[in-house]
């Protein structure tokens, strides 16, 4: 009998595949599912050396094209702290929330998204039994680090467009006879946020009670990562849980980090994987494992991707936050280089936290740290009622950044004072956006949103733009999926 060997299946990759005779025109490929194998030749791993290399690959996303750079174009970009800069029309799109469903950035971080998560439901969906080589604690470990990244994949996916499909196994076999059942898993309908939010928890409860709580660096997931993350989560659905966000980011703070004493160590590549760090994606550098995201936001080669704007670097201005602001921005002289409508030739902005910015830098990216969580709990707390504990908590913070006390009192001002805080303490990385659309500050700020001279920018930002387009490629493989409202 003629074998056809197939990888195992991911929505993000079968997505294109548009009939049977697709499948088998795909590229054969060892350890593999096969039609026609014996059920022995099925098992997708043949030992724990396979296993750990799935999941390094799966860890590996990480440093892909979304995590370099669409991430933090995603997340400042479309906020008040930053503009498109460059000149991608893509991003400008993005920037001015005029995105349409052929937007090259959108299909493209559909793509990455989900053919991680593609990657984990292999790891996953394959792990039982006996595997040579991988101890069960191990295999209990692993199935945890999956997790954790296939929720971290799907948290971003639906901040970008809501009611996402849930793609959670694989295709391991095919026959003629099965094909409704193949395309039901290859192109599910979208599940609804409430159900994708879920499915995000339960992964993140799966990652909590396997993972350690410590690891050879920041890049692996640990308990306190996934605890900050469920903090996060609860914090940005729909039917948020102040109490949750609170015990997880407690469990976090109890896990021993601390803030690093200089802000500034946290960005001048003195201090990686520091006390503070709690998820971090470590780069050794060269042409097989450089960070050439930096050079994106920063150089006088080519003008840059995410331009601080005028709006933040005020805000550190007018706060006298000389230490976050000199950490955070550095201006440059780019006169016959290129021009800008926000800023002056001669005094141009940069991102400064990422300095490395050499070809195949090995700059580290933090995604988490305990600052974020410590202005995380304020929320919480204020939520619930200690507005005094939450502004201790901001207090903390200013502290270190050589800045007096801040005094607020009521719930709404402490909630500004938080959000001032969080915007000048973690600007650039990939949080604003997200933040204000999770406090439902997002129509307001950006609709008031003033460039250099105090006018108004211009934004049109409506409600139904909040959430992306799903890409028009999607569409016309999948007659299941349906547009979001307004596109």
């Amino acid at each position: 009998m003629k074998k056809y060997f197939f990888p195992a299946l991911m929505f993000g990759l079968l997505t294109g595949l548009m009939s049977c005779s697709d499948f088998l025109e795909l590229e054969p490929e060892s350890q593999s599912v096969a039609i026609g194998n014996t059920s022995a030749d099925s098992v997708y791993f043949h030992s724990g050396n396979e296993v750990e290399a799935a999941l390094a690959a799966a860890y590996g996303d990480f440093k892909n094209e979304y995590y370099q750079l669409d991430y933090f174009v995603n997340g400042d970009a479309q906020s008040d702290d930053a503009y498109a800069g460059g000149d991608n029309p893509a991003n400008f799109q993005i920037d001015d929330y005029n995105i349409d469903a052929t937007n090259s950035n959108v299909s493209r971080d559909w793509r990455y998204l989900y053919s991680t998560i593609g990657k984990t439901n292999t790891i996953i969906n394959n792990l039982e039994g006996t595997i040579p080589g991988l101890t069960e604690e191990r295999k209990k470990q692993i199935i945890g680090e999956a997790s954790f990244i296939r929720a971290f994949m799907y948290f971003q996916a639906v901040q970008l467009w809501g009611d996402v499909p849930l793609q959670l196994t694989e295709v391991k076999s095919i026959s003629a006879a099965e094909l409704d059942k193949i395309y039901s898993i290859i192109f599910p309908a979208r599940s609804t946020q409430d159900e994708v939010y879920n499915q995000i928890i339960k992964d993140f409860e799966t990652a909590l009670a396997n993972v350690n709580a410590t690891a050879i660096h920041k890049g692996i997931a640990t308990k306190g990562a996934v605890n900050a993350m469920l903090a996060k989560v609860y914090a940005t659905r729909p039917a948020k849980d102040w109490n949750k966000v609170l015990s997880y980011c407690n469990d976090v703070i109890a896990g021993g980090y601390t803030l690093l004493p200089n802000y500034d160590d946290l960005w001048n590549n003195s201090a990686e994987n520091s006390a503070e760090s709690i998820f971090e994606i470590n780069y050794n550098g060269g042409a097989s494992d450089g960070n050439w995201g930096v050079k994106i936001f920063r150089g006088l080669d080519w003008k840059k991707f995410n331009l601080p704007s005028n709006d933040l670097v005020k805000a550190f201005e007018a706060e006298g936050d000389l230490v976050r602001k000199n950490a955070s921005v550095t201006f440059l002289d780019v006169s016959g280089k290129w021009s800008d409508a926000h800023w002056p030739q001669t005094k141009y902005p940069f991102i400064n936290k990422y300095r490395k910015f050499d070809e195949g830098s090995n700059q580290n990216y933090i995604f988490i740290r305990l600052a974020d969580i410590l202005l995380l709990k304020a929320e919480a707390l204020n939520e619930n009622g200690d507005g005094q504990g939450a502004m201790q908590l901001v207090n903390q913070i200013r502290k270190r950044a050589k800045l007096a006390d801040a005094s607020a009192s009521g719930k709404e001002e402490i909630k500004a004072a938080i959000a001032k805080e969080r915007r000048l303490e973690l600007a650039f990385e990939g949080h604003r956006w997200y933040d204000l659309k999770r406090t439902g500050k997002a129509i307001d700020v950006m609709n008031n949103a003033v460039g250099p001279n105090g006018e108004k920018i211009g934004y049109n930002l409506t409600n139904e733009r909040l959430l992306w387009p799903l890409p028009q490629s999607e569409l016309d493989k999948n007659t299941k999926l349906s547009q979001n409202p307004g596109y």
